[in-house]
């Protein structure tokens, strides 16, 4: 094994340690009512979330966007969601617009505060490059939303 291969190895284990990830599979499989997912590893669970370039060009954007995408960009931001919950104490709470294009909005919002406002375009190929850009991109947005909801708590406690 490569000193690259380790890297790459450690890197992806932090990954999948990650509070976010973790928060993401627990909200997959919160949505799984038949209990499919309950015996598979986190890996597994998260695994839809991660597609390469290649395969996004492959994804057709002229039909609707199909029900289990619709479904992963829901359990992404919900999973936000918790973690900006259980960071700050305030509930918070998940909106989708989404058209049959592809195209929408996604606002998470805890009282009157909107703490995530985020436009969606083609959404049938939603998915990030690797673990460590999703844990990156949902990081980025916890963080932001934790700073908005410390800077204004009283609108936020609304």
């Amino acid at each position: 094994m490569s000193a690259t291969e380790t890297t790459n190895q450690t890197t992806t284990n932090e990954a999948f340690n990650s509070l976010f990830v973790q928060e993401l599979a627990r909200q997959i499989r919160a949505q799984d009512s038949y209990g499919f997912y309950r015996n598979w590893a986190d890996e597994l669970v998260i695994k839809p979330y991660i597609v390469s370039k290649e395969a996004k060009r492959k994804i057709s954007v002229e039909g609707d966007v199909d029900p289990v995408t619709k479904g992963r960009i829901l359990s992404f931001y919900r999973a936000i969601a918790a973690r900006i919950e259980q960071e700050t104490g305030l509930l918070s709470q998940v909106v989708i617009d989404l058209s049959h294009e592809g195209f929408g909005w996604v606002l998470v919002f805890s009282g009157r505060l909107l703490l995530v406002a985020r436009t969606l375009r083609d959404a049938q190929r939603f998915g990030f490059d690797s673990l460590e850009k999703l844990t990156a991109e949902a990081d980025k947005l916890v963080e932001k939303a934790i700073d908005l909801a410390q800077r204004y708590p009283e609108v936020g406690k609304l």
